[in-house]
């Protein structure tokens, strides 16, 4: 079977190779004469599953101790709502940077729990770049971002200090590169694009946070409530966790971050390459500073060039390449699980339909 190049936006690309070994585990994992998906979350094969992929993620992300890791269900969009529940003071503001749609929705779930304040925004200039200069705010709950932005294809290279807790929404960059996570009070990221299969979002929170937060939450809201209980307070998303620790698995095998990292830039940067070098051919959405290494976002002269563009993506055997329909375009989202040769095919398509065009 000839595999499609997957440039979806997420649900996204899983290693070929990860993908196998489920296939293999499918019927009968380790022997228990049953798939992953019939193990009890209670047994004892399912808790290796379980603690191998927390100890995986705290191993290749190097996270320090006096932080917990959380397996919990409900998206980055459920954490737009349960961040704000647990850490949201009364009298206090949320201060959040604008950098896309996932940033406004973030702010405006804050904003119906609480007062919120936005620092920073780069929305006047259709979010063409990732707005790094603000104000610190001395007072309030915490400040709040989005790492990168798959609409807009803009990505921070460089995280803020800031004198309240910092929290981050970095559900399409996670583990794509190397980060301090000690700079972060919380980090929560949805599985679907670089982790796995979409049903598990990973959540990093550090101890403090949670002996500060609110009380008078639904238990199920509650962080403390998953961490007390190794995020198996209820039946937890066992199937998309197994693949989560398949996948970071994969990338111990790769070499870790840093050799992720490294690849993930010469990805990028062929497929930048192509749209500089294409003389306005095809035109970069982001300002070159503020350049995703996930999602590269561009347009071509006209619509009816990139609706041709499109089309014959599809017919060479490219999946996901249409812009989010809020700005149109054309978006390849290049996450750790799209080979290199991916890239390389999509460049050398751009570069024959910019010749058969021009």
């Amino acid at each position: 079977m000839k595999r499609t190049y997957n440039f979806n936006a997420g649900p996204a690309a899983i290693p070929l190779a990860v993908l196998e070994k489920a296939q293999s585990e499918l019927v009968d994992f380790n022997g228990t004469g049953m798939s992953v998906m019939e193990l009890s979350h209670r047994s004892k094969p399912y808790e290796e599953v379980h603690n191998r992929a927390a100890s995986l993620l705290r191993e290749l992300m190097e996270i320090p101790e006096d932080y917990e890791v959380l397996f919990l269900q409900g998206g980055a969009s459920l954490q737009f709502a349960m961040i704000p529940m647990n850490f949201l003071k009364d009298g206090s503001s949320a201060h959040f940077i604008m950098s896309g749609v996932w940033s406004e929705k973030a702010q405006s779930e804050a904003g119906k729990l609480g007062s919120t304040t936005i620092i920073a925004t780069s929305k006047e200039d259709r979010y063409t770049y990732i707005p790094e200069s603000f104000e610190d705010p001395e007072e309030g709950s915490y400040v709040h971002l989005t790492s990168n932005n798959t609409i807009y294809g803009t990505q921070w290279k460089k995280f803020p200090s800031t004198k309240l807790p910092l929290i981050a929404d970095m559900s399409s960059d996670i583990m794509s590169r190397e980060i301090d996570v000690s700079r972060f009070s919380l980090i929560y990221a949805g599985a679907q694009k670089n982790l796995g299969p979409s049903g598990v979002t990973v959540v990093i929170v550090k101890k403090e946070m949670l002996e500060n937060a609110n009380e008078g939450i639904p238990a199920i809201l509650k962080y403390s409530t998953h961490s007390k209980q190794n995020s198996l307070y209820n039946t937890p998303p066992t199937f998309a966790i197994y693949m989560l620790s398949l996948v970071l698995e994969w990338m111990q095998d790769k070499g870790g971050l840093k050799a992720i990292e490294e690849l993930n830039k010469k990805k990028a940067s062929l497929l930048y390459s192509c749209i500089d070098q294409s003389g306005g051919f095809y035109k970069g959405h982001a300002e070159k500073d503020s350049r995703s290494a996930m999602n590269v976002t561009f347009t071509l002269k006209d619509e009816n060039l990139t609706k041709a563009f499109l089309k014959e993506s599809i017919e060479k055997g490219f999946s996901g390449l249409a812009g989010h329909r809020s700005i149109g375009g054309c978006r390849a989202s290049i996450y750790n699980a799209v080979p290199l040769e991916a890239c390389e095919a999509l460049a050398e398509f751009m570069a024959e339909f910019q010749k058969k065009h021009e």
